[in-house]
């Protein structure tokens, strides 16, 4: 059985590591295929970078396949971090670590909702990763936020960082990293901390610079111009709805993290990651107000748009009804009958352009001061 916080595989023995991962289904005719993740581009290798720590200093380079044993004999950790690794190639690191095949199965096909798992005695936790997409202006077919992920095997004496999609470098963060070096006394689990605080920080940025779009649609719906905002409004609850799938989920292992004993994470990680779920809480309720305020603002244009269809409505019905007055008398002296009143009358004709003239100008008047005009 395995579940989040339940070790995996009878007996505590550790499944061996399958040459081949198992293909995902295609699934039943007539359905598009599961989504698979981005290629990695050609001629870029998995291995990002491979560091063995003890006592919180970066050794000299060594070999990933050799890196486990040194860090094993010298009490210390490696981190290696992938980009984009294939089946085949996740296939060799999880025969070096003893990587449980679940877990590095969902991290070859990713597109997972962010998880904390334990198998045996490793933890599998998955990120959702987002960036903003700059844009000169919002429209109905705008990227707001793009999404990618980041898994983490980690392990007693072990950390693996596994990149999906072209954003969510780790690169900087390790050289971040190798200047706190009592941070990373504290172990793996340092690396776990330090990666998911960097997530957290990036939907910060992600839903400030969303706001913004917010407070400009906000603005073009209230301004007195008559605008069309619906595409956009519905395009930006949708790339919001991505952030929030993002955020959301994220919280469940965070408060595990945070709150429960979970193996290779010492007592003294704890409070790093109750900060990292405080400001993932905040950015939650965040995302969660600017849905409703879109929500909100949604109602207004809709509202706004209807009172316009109503306003032009009237303007119509105002000018059939001034136009029907001057078809209405022409209809009834175009009869043409022969004992017709005025028409043998020198005034009857000027007489009949001041009667509608008149009713003209009444009709207008009215129609004006009611607001119909």
């Amino acid at each position: 059985m395995t579940a989040s916080d339940t070790p995996a595989g009878a007996g505590g023995a550790r499944p061996a590591a399958p040459s081949a991962l198992r293909p995902r289904p295609a699934g039943p005719p007539g359905r598009p295929p599961e989504r698979t993740t981005p290629a990695r581009p050609e001629g870029v290798p998995p291995v990002v970078d491979c560091g063995v720590y003890v006592d919180g200093v970066r050794q000299e380079p060594a070999e990933h396949a050799q890196a486990l044993r040194q860090a094993t004999e010298q009490g210390g950790f490696v981190w290696l971090g992938l980009y984009a690794p294939r089946e085949e190639e996740l296939a060799d690191v999880a025969a070096q670590y003893g990587l449980h095949p679940l877990a590095v199965e969902d991290a070859v096909y990713a597109h997972q909702r962010p998880k904390l798992e334990r198998y045996d005695d490793g933890l599998f936790m998955v990120l959702t990763t987002a960036t903003y997409v700059e844009h000169d202006r919002l429209t109905a077919t705008s990227e707001v936020v793009d999404t990618g992920e980041v898994m983490v095997f980690l392990g007693d004496h072990y950390v693996i960082t596994v990149r999906h999609g072209e954003h969510g470098s780790l690169a900087d963060l390790r050289q971040s990293l190798e200047q706190q070096r009592d941070l990373l006394c504290l172990g793996p689990a340092a690396v776990l901390y330090a990666v998911a605080d960097r997530v957290v920080d990036d939907f910060v940025d992600v839903a400030a610079a969303v706001e913004e779009d917010v407070d400009e649609l906000e603005a073009s719906v209230f301004s007195p111009e008559r605008t069309d905002d619906i595409g956009r409004l519905y395009q930006l609850k949708r790339e919001l709805l991505s952030l929030r799938k993002a955020v959301s989920p994220l919280l469940v292992p965070l408060q595990k993290l945070a709150e429960r004993q979970v193996d290779a994470v010492p007592e003294a990680t704890r409070s790093y990651f109750r900060d990292v779920e405080d400001h993932a809480i905040r950015v939650r309720d965040q995302i969660a107000g600017l849905d409703e305020l879109l929500t909100s603002i949604l109602q207004a244009s809709l509202a706004r748009t209807s009172q316009a269809d109503n306003e032009d409505m009237r303007k119509i019905s105002a000018w059939a009804g001034i136009i029907a007055v001057p078809t209405a008398i022409a209809g009834i002296y175009g009869m043409n009958f022969e004992y017709m009143p005025e028409l043998g009358w020198r005034f009857g004709y000027p007489l009949v352009l001041l009667v509608i003239l008149g009713a003209i100008v009444l009709l207008y008047r009215g129609f004006k001061r009611n607001g119909w005009l």
